[in-house]
This record gives structure tokens, sequence and C-alpha cells, in this order.
């Protein structure tokens, strides 16, 4: 199958890339430096908000472009945040309403910031959508990808997704090998999370399985509090983790950001379970030594 990639080069994107590249796809690598090489790609194109990319030849579209969330959340960057999410959807989306001939499916990356802080409650792909910035985000960028004519449209609600070199184990590692690593805010927190091989699995898994349409939570099935994460992750790096970050400070010092450590979300990939999709890491001790190893 020709797919055609979005974000190609991101943390995500290019282990979706060699994975499908090993599955015999070939992969069209959208980026906003298409003269340079991509390894495993067949083909680079252009992709940016100024104008509709090339989606020709395209049987299948996964679209995972977008300003990173890490950072300040200053206006700016807010804006960046929604404006390359719902903007770069838009992008797409007009650009398969020109083809002669669709892809059959368009997956399109969400994140579980979909159900805004829902304490104690186990949140499946029929959970309301919750409050806040990220919440509405998720809402608006999901409006834009279920425009897509195609047969098929998947929004993947992804979770934390660890992985090696890059994403949240790059910026906690150093923290925790420094012995500075502790729990932030109560600790009871629920955090949802999901190693990067399967979350790279579970996106092809959703082009290549004909009947998977709709929200799809990209998350391991077992959650864990952040203080067992906390915990778990000092233990597979043999330091200990004494430190407590009370969440006023948090807040204070990260702003809107704070709430991807604060807020409890409790996601259970319901859809990928009944679908017959098997985690390699279901469970976080595993995950984190396969990763910190």
């Amino acid at each position: 199958m020709r797919i055609g990639l979005t974000g190609a080069t991101g943390f995500v994107g290019r282990a979706v890339l060699k994975l499908a590249h090993q599955r015999g796809h070939e992969v069209i690598a959208f980026t906003r430096s298409p003269e340079r090489p991509i390894e495993w790609a067949s083909e680079q194109r252009e992709f940016s908000l100024d104008a509709l990319p090339n989606l020709s030849g395209c049987e299948a579209m996964i679209h995972l472009a977008g300003e990173p969330i890490l950072g300040l959340w200053t206006p700016e960057k807010r804006r960046k945040i929604v404006q390359s999410r719902v903007e770069g959807t838009r992008r797409v989306v007009e650009a398969i309403a020109k083809l002669e001939a669709n892809p059959e499916v368009f997956v399109c990356a969400s994140a579980i910031g979909w159900y805004g802080d829902a304490g104690e409650t186990e949140l499946t792909e029929s959970s309301p959508r919750g409050l806040g910035f990220l919440a509405d985000t998720c809402a608006a960028w999901e409006h834009e990808a279920k425009q897509a004519a195609t047969e098929r449209i998947v929004c993947a609600r992804t979770a934390v997704v660890l992985g090696r070199g890059s994403g949240a184990i790059k910026v906690m590692k150093p923290i925790f090998k420094a012995g500075l690593g502790g729990i932030i805010g109560s600790g009871q927190q629920w955090m949802s999370w999901i190693h990067l091989e399967d979350h790279a699995r579970l996106l092809l898994y959703a082009v290549e399985n004909m009947d998977i349409r709709g929200p799809l939570n990209a998350s391991a099935p077992w959650p864990v509090r952040h203080s067992d994460f906390v915990k778990t992750l000092a233990r597979a790096l043999h330091r200990p983790a004494l430190f407590h970050v009370p969440a006023f400070a948090v807040k204070l010092l990260l702003r809107g950001l704070s709430a991807e450590l604060l807020d409890s979300k409790r996601v259970l990939p319901q859809v990928a379970l009944d679908h017959g999709f098997g985690f390699k890491y279901p469970e976080l001790e595993p995950a984190l030594r396969d990763l910190l190893n």
C-alpha cells in the first residue's frame, strides 16, 4: 500500500515510517524540507500550512504533523498548537477533496487531552469530551478530520508516548538519573501512556484493519497513577525519587502545560482491544526496562 505520512521526521513519524517500510508499504513522507533524504521513504513531498499538499497516489493517509506541546504555554505557543493541528488537518482534508481517487482511510492524530481531567473515571472512546484548552483543541482538530472524503476516518487519541531518545523519556531520564525525580501534585492522578513501538503498530493497524473507524485511544491497557509511574521509573534507573513538587508550584512554573501533569486521565484502549490488537508492552515496568536498558 502507498501511505502518505505527514510529520514523517518527528518522534512518532520516524517509528511509523520504519515499521511501514519493514511491512512492505511504500511511504510518501511529507515534510517541511522535502529536499532532504529521509531513510525508508520511497518519496518526499512538501507539507506546510501555506499550500495544499500533493496527495496523488496515496492509498492511505496518516497525519501526524503538529507543533510540539512541550514548552511554556504563552499566548503565541497556544496559537501555534491550535493552528498547526486545526489548519494543518484542514490542508490535508482539502487536498483529499481535490483527488480523483481518494485514499481509503485517513488516520489523523489526536490526543487524550480530549477527555480533560476525569478523576477516577475509566475513559473509553465513547466517553464525553472534557473541559479546557486541550479538550477544545482536540475537538476542533477532530472536527476538521471528520470532513475528509475517505471511506474511513480514524482519530488516534494519543497518550504520553514513551520512546528512546525523545519524548517524555528524554525529558525525565536526566532528571531522575541526577536523583532529582519525584512526585508532582498529589501523585494520585492517573497517567495514560504507550510505548512508541506499540503506538506505531497501532497506527498501522488502523490503516490495515478495515473495521476500525472513529476515535481510537492510542494508550496502553494499564494506565498507572503518577506516583506509581515515578517509583517505577526511579527503580528502573536505580535512583531514589524523594522530591515532591506541589501542584501550585507546577501551575506557577508551567502555566497551561501543568494540566498535562496534574490532570487525571484513566484512558483505556477499548476499540483496539475489541478488534484484537495485541500490545507488546501492556504494562509499564517491562516497557521502561526495554527503553532504558
